[in-house]
């Protein structure tokens, strides 16, 4: 349920920028949000028209696009993406994560 609280900040930054930069609507937010940041996608569609009645960005377009999770193996030397929990080439965990947790607001289209 986080992403409520989520999707009420990026309202609060599309009001924010609104202020700041005097435009009067968005038209589109774009998010990008990492594979494995513990941000499920389709809950911030569900909870955004809440977040943002009554906003500047009421209405707006929500899209959102997946950053992969990858990886620098140093067991193996593997480096790229990996869609479970251990390393894909030896099996290893101790691997570093290089990508994938990221969230943040990509564009906002505006009017």
């Amino acid at each position: 349920m986080h992403e409520l609280a989520i999707m009420q900040s990026v309202v609060n930054v599309c009001e924010r920028e609104a202020k700041s930069r005097g435009f009067r609507r968005v038209e589109s937010i774009t998010l990008s949000v990492g594979a494995v940041s513990g941000i499920v996608p389709e809950c911030l569609y569900d909870f955004f028209p809440t977040a943002a009645k009554g906003s500047v960005a009421e209405g707006a377009r929500l899209v959102t696009h997946t950053i992969p999770a990858s990886i620098d193996c140093p067991d193996c030397g593997y480096s790229g993406e990996i869609s479970g929990t251990e390393c894909p080439r030896c099996g290893g965990w101790g691997y570093k994560l290089r990508q994938g947790r990221e969230f943040y607001i990509e564009s906002l289209e505006v009017e």
